[in-house]
């Protein structure tokens, strides 16, 4: 099955979102014009990628989730197509949050499910924690808990942050943005970082540069590397944790991080989680697309059947 993704754009309220949708809706969607009415043939399932990635991570699974969902996936702000962060902001994990609040504001009002890589999987879980009667399940690839830390470690990780900013400043100053003499180069640049082939990683790095000059540009705001200032305790994670009340199914990759894999995930605080390893690693939605689908559609069906 083949399926033609179409252009969206939602406007938030301080910035735009660019993404892709499995069928035609208003051009832009806004507080104004928002998505109210969608067939309910069935569910919306929102896909959230993960950092430095783009909304086409997830073009393997669009054609063999079609049939079953209607598909939105969006690029985080400085991602992609989407706008970045305005000038002298940064990027704040729970702005994240606010941003999937926005968006998931602009859409039919009823529950929907939520899929994300990664850093999406760490914002879907804490929007499901504070807004749990919008979420009828939760699929996480790569992804858990949010991070967090002791304590104790608060003041370096704030010296961290600060001066990863002042070096981002002085940088900036005297920076000319990197570039690359072609599509190949930059493709070949990124299969080198994630381990991955051409064929997996063409859509996602067509979206993440573009050309002028004769030369080849990355699209991604360059504050993305920026340290935090902070970072969660343990006992705030665990309270996100704690407070998802929907259907969980994580999975992992065979190749992935390796503390994402347990056996003893009721422990930690997770009301309904079910866990399932598919070959490959961070990306493991890329490497074995077909595993991947099979899993949501499974998780998805048996939801289904309780509601």
């Amino acid at each position: 099955m083949t399926i033609d993704m179409q252009q969206i754009r939602f406007q938030l309220s301080e910035l735009n979102l660019d993404g892709l949708c499995s069928l035609s809706m208003p051009q832009p969607v806004s507080a104004v014009t928002p998505i109210a009415e969608l067939p309910a043939d069935k569910p919306i399932l929102l896909m959230l990628h993960g950092w430095q990635d783009n909304a086409e991570s997830f073009s393997p699974l669009f054609p063999l989730l079609a049939e079953h969902f209607h598909l939105v996936a969006f690029d985080w702000p400085g991602h992609g197509w989407s706008d970045p962060r305005a000038s002298g902001n940064y990027y704040h994990f729970v702005d994240y949050v606010d941003d999937l609040h926005q968006v998931v504001s602009l859409l039919p009002n009823r529950p929907l499910f939520i899929l994300g890589h990664s850093l999406g999987a760490l914002v879907s879980v804490c929007y499901s924690a504070a807004f749990g009667e919008r979420v009828a399940g939760l699929v996480l690839i790569e992804g858990l808990a949010p991070l967090h830390e002791a304590e104790s470690k608060a003041p370096a990780r704030l010296r961290q942050g600060l001066l990863s900013r002042h070096r981002y400043r002085e940088r900036e100053t005297q920076r000319q943005q990197r570039s690359m003499a072609s599509f190949e180069q930059a493709l070949a640049l990124r299969c080198n970082v994630n381990q991955l082939t051409q064929e997996q990683l063409t859509p996602l790095v067509a979206r993440a540069t573009y050309q002028q000059g004769g030369r080849w540009y990355w699209r991604h705001d360059n504050r993305l590397r920026c340290d935090s200032l902070y970072r969660m305790a343990a006992t705030h994670a665990s309270a996100m944790v704690g407070s998802v009340a929907c259907p969980v199914l994580s999975i992992i990759g065979s190749q992935g991080y390796r503390q994402l894999k347990s056996v003893q995930l009721a422990s930690a605080g997770w009301q309904n989680i079910i866990q399932h390893e598919v070959h490959g690693g961070h990306h493991c939605h890329l490497e074995s697309p077909c595993d991947v689908a099979k899993q949501i559609l499974l998780f998805s069906s048996q939801i289904n059947e309780m509601t």
